[in-house]
């Protein structure tokens, strides 16, 4: 087997800022509604959930936010990460392709989620708070605030969708581990909860829910804050710095991607990889060596599950976040802010909707979407584990069943294209879901065609 080769940057090349894919977008992005008053979202709307700092982020079109000194002496503990070049894996493909992927497992929560967990419980140290809650599918994030508030000395209160609480209790006891309070959700700790609970003693739960409950509590208490994992713009923003330093890595190769794949639930692990490489297409210029690629041609993949299939199959509309209403209409792909997902061990992904700047990037072409149901991307991972090593996370077997199927192509075309993959994080608290799958006892859910209709009925007038 051919030898498996990394590319490391030196920690001079953290990047210094973040950057805002809202400076090169050819049309600004809908706003968020104020479902009260039907009326674009002003920044003190948001001042009872977001520290000013953030809500500041979220609509900047600057196109290079400063990254705070301290939130990079964070990032040093494991920043920059490393990009692979998948040799084993070409040669067992037979593939002429060249497959890369840059690694977020090397993180201490394991996955991308702290190069936002961190920035955010920075801001709120920063604006004098005590408490963050947020909500958490398959503990990724959650794991990842935990880590964040810790290190800067606040509480953290964290609502875990049912269905992963059970799924993946290892990921509760490193929240635990770290400081924070893990609830599964809906819980009877608050009325969005409770509400549900009523409908469904037995609820799977689902990450609208989970977000309702982490706001409702925020709203009540004057020195805590609410959190987001994913979606929003600021989250998204600070998840770049996986995308500028793999730039870097790129141009010290001598290479540029022609396709970059990777797993959509809310957006924010791929969005952080791919927006740097999307703003070179929409400037129509790079400011690295692309070695001879023409920007214009990079396609750009989202990959999905079958079960909760936003972009292939959701609404472009407006929609609430969560299920309670709490958070404001955002234009997105929707499935319906009322929709349960099936439990999916990708829990990552069991998302209603999407991040906005995602949604408008599909809506105009700028990237495509697929959807893929559970056990043939286990099937994907499985592959990639013999090849390379790594076992990674069921969120991230979904890119990894792309990435591996367009090798495969350039094997029956015999084209020598670079291909990328967003491999957000690994699996080891998801063992459970491996032993399924070599089991046979995987579940295959589809998407019923009518929940369409229910979500567009549900959708606000706007």
């Amino acid at each position: 087997m051919g030898k498996q080769i990394k590319y490391m940057l030196d920690e001079d090349k953290i990047p210094k800022k973040w950057y805002n894919i809202q400076a090169d977008l050819p049309t600004p992005l809908d706003p968020p509604i104020n479902p009260k008053t039907k009326n674009p979202v002003e920044p003190e709307d948001l001042a009872p959930i977001f520290p000013m700092e953030l809500i500041k982020q979220e609509i900047s079109t600057d196109r290079w936010i400063p990254i705070p000194e301290e939130v990079r002496e964070v990032y040093r503990l494991w920043r920059p990460t490393p990009l692979y070049r998948a040799r084993r894996l070409e040669e067992a493909l037979e593939t002429p392709a060249k497959m890369y992927y840059n690694w977020e497992g090397v993180s201490p929560p394991g996955s991308h989620k702290p190069n936002t967990s961190v920035a955010q419980a920075y801001y709120n140290k920063k604006e004098g708070n005590e408490k963050i809650t947020t909500e958490t599918g398959a503990g990724q994030w959650g794991s990842a605030l935990a880590f964040g508030t810790m290190l800067f000395g606040l509480d953290a209160e964290i609502y875990m969708v049912s269905a992963s609480y059970d799924q993946k209790p290892y990921r509760k006891i490193l929240m635990e581990t770290w400081g924070a309070n893990c609830y599964p959700s809906p819980s009877d700790r608050t009325e969005s909860g409770r509400e549900v609970l009523k409908g469904d003693p037995d609820s799977p739960g689902s990450l609208g829910v989970a977000i309702s409950e982490a706001i409702e509590i925020a709203m009540k208490e004057e020195t805590t804050k609410y959190a987001l994992g994913s979606v929003l713009n600021y989250v998204l923003l600070h998840q770049t710095v996986q995308g500028l330093e793999c730039k870097k890595q790129f141009e010290m190769i001598g290479d540029y991607p022609d396709h970059i794949f990777g797993c959509t639930g809310g957006g924010s692990n791929f969005a952080g990889l791919f927006l740097p490489f999307a703003g070179d297409k929409l400037r129509g210029e790079s400011d690295i060596n692309t070695a001879g690629h023409d920007v214009q041609d990079l396609k750009i993949t989202h990959c999905e599950p079958a079960s909760c299939p936003t972009l292939t199959k959701g609404l472009y509309l407006y929609d609430h976040g969560d299920a309670a209403g709490y958070t404001p209409y955002l234009k997105m792909h929707s499935l319906g802010h009322s929709f349960i997902p099936p439990p999916i061990h990708a829990g990552g992904l069991r998302y209603h909707g999407d991040a906005p700047i995602l949604c408008k990037l599909q809506k105009e072409g700028v990237t495509d979407a697929v959807a893929f149901h559970q056990n043939e991307t286990f099937k994907a991972a499985h592959t990639f584990a013999q090849a390379e090593g790594f076992v990674i996370a069921p969120e991230t077997s979904h890119c990894a069943k792309a990435w591996i199927d367009e090798a495969l192509k350039c094997k029956k075309t015999g084209e020598q294209k670079t291909l990328l993959m967003a491999n957000s994080g690994h699996g080891h608290f998801d063992l459970g879901a491996y032993e399924a799958y070599h089991k046979g006892e995987l579940i295959d859910y589809e998407y019923p065609k009518e929940l369409a209709e229910k979500a567009l009925a549900e959708a606000p007038d706007i």
